[in-house]
């Protein structure tokens, strides 16, 4: 197999249209093709004089529910702008930006997927889109919750963080992608977005960890944005501890996939690769670019680094190349200037609460404004939905008033819970998101 970052874009039949010039496609009836076949994210000439986040064009397209139940009352585009990658170079970055059938926005959300994979069929520009041929991306899923937020309102910004190169787990990059996708949103005259539009952040697992890189990165990368919050939860505050951990267990197939995504950006990962692991184990890492997120987690599950190694995985994790990675991963060494909640799991089996833990500590050490709610009734998977009206509520009071509040939008510190589910406050968002996925089921969001 030929990795996907060996893969040229192929050369658009037509000239693409250049930068700020060729108004909006329209490919509403066209079926979507994969980002990595698709002439829409083609290179235009003078990348690099672009601003980060300048659009270079856009068109509409119609989401769907698991690609099969198109959304009659959501609108959407996608917008192809400059974005900056890790090694700090110009690159063309996607986001789809939906909004509710005729609605004026009240607020814009930047909402990450969990993309969790290194195949271009889990990124949203993708996934979200009808006529996507993607079982087990994770994304499709996370449209029940998107719509709930267009519900209230809100235009949402939904990037592909992970670059071209599916590059999971990567550091910074992903703030870089999430907050020029903002910038471009806030540029299509098709929205009418003000430019004093309060803005939030949103992302659960994967699309907390990278909502915590933008959170980290808009100080000095972005700060004329005006974020008013960011919710992280369970947002992989070390990743080098989460593939320790994982390594081996039931979801082995996530930590394969962040060495399968990164080796292509970490040249001495790559040597490491090269030198330590297997012919088998190579072949591994290759088949898992083609995977979505579940069918990694059930192929790979119980599978071990040892297995596909000339040393014990022990000695391979002590090598400078791979302690480099692992330092470069972590999370919280920059200081977030907006207001933060962070929601964790006390039994989380992906994301260990110490990890999160010790992220929130290195936030607050430097200063962050941070409301860190733990929940014992939950895990992983559980948490996204029965935590989810509580970090609604959270969002919505930091549009509805992002200075200090009686409300308690603001307040700082660490509580725990027996279970954000049975806070009275949650019922009434538990209907609403019922309702909202029964609109979605029916393709009436």
């Amino acid at each position: 197999m030929t990795p996907r970052s060996a893969r040229p874009v192929r050369a658009s039949r037509s000239p693409a249209p250049g930068p700020g010039a060729g108004g909006t496609q329209d490919a509403r009836a066209q079926a979507p093709r994969r980002p990595h076949e698709d002439d829409f994210l083609a290179t235009p000439p003078g990348l690099a004089q672009l601003a980060p986040g300048a659009v270079i064009r856009s068109r509409r397209v119609r989401v769907a529910l698991l690609g099969l139940v198109p959304q009659q009352r959501i609108e959407a585009w996608q917008v192809a702008y400059r974005s900056t990658d890790l090694h700090g170079e110009p690159e063309v970055a996607v986001t789809t930006v939906m909004r509710r059938q005729g609605a004026v926005p009240t607020a814009l959300v930047a909402y990450q997927c969990a993309i969790d994979a290194v195949s271009d069929r889990c990124f949203p520009s993708y996934a979200l889109r009808a006529g996507a041929r993607a079982w087990g991306a994770l994304p499709q899923f996370e449209i029940l919750l998107i719509a709930r937020l267009l519900d209230l309102g809100y235009a949402v910004s939904a990037c592909d963080h992970e670059g071209l190169l599916g590059t999971f787990a990567a550091p910074r990059e992903p703030g870089h992608r999430v907050l020029d996708g903002v910038r471009a949103a806030r540029a299509l005259p098709e929205l009418e977005l003000p430019e004093d539009l309060p803005v939030g952040m949103f992302g659960y697992s994967g699309g907390g960890m990278a909502t915590a890189w933008a959170a980290e990165m808009a100080p000095t990368y972005a700060p004329e944005l005006p974020i008013v919050g960011a919710v992280l939860g369970s947002p992989v505050g070390d990743p080098g501890e989460a593939f320790i951990k994982l390594n081996g267990g039931l979801f082995a197939g996530l930590p394969a996939l962040v060495v399968a995504g990164l080796r292509h950006v970490y040249p001495g990962l790559a040597e490491v690769v090269r030198e330590h692991a297997s012919s088998e184990g190579k072949q591994r890492l290759d088949r898992l670019e083609e995977l979505t997120t579940t069918e990694a987690c059930l192929r790979y599950a119980l599978d071990d680094f040892d297995e596909y190694l000339d040393s014990p995985l022990a000695d391979v994790l002590a090598l400078p190349e791979v302690l480099h990675v692992f330092d470069d991963l972590r999370l919280g060494h920059h200081a977030p200037t907006c207001p933060l909640l962070v929601v964790q799991s006390r039994r989380d089996q992906i994301i260990d609460v110490d990890d999160v833990d010790s992220q929130v500590g290195r936030y607050v050490a430097r200063g962050a404004d941070v409301l860190y709610l733990r929940d014992g009734a939950s895990e992983h998977i559980s948490l996204m939905l029965l935590g989810f009206p509580v970090m609604l509520d959270w969002l919505a009071r930091r549009f509805e008033d992002n200075r200090a509040s009686a409300s308690g939008a603001r307040s700082t510190g660490t509580r725990d819970h027996l279970s954000l589910a049975l806070r009275p406050s949650s019922w009434p968002g538990f209907v609403a998101l019922g309702a909202a996925a029964a609109r979605t089921v029916l393709g009436r969001a």
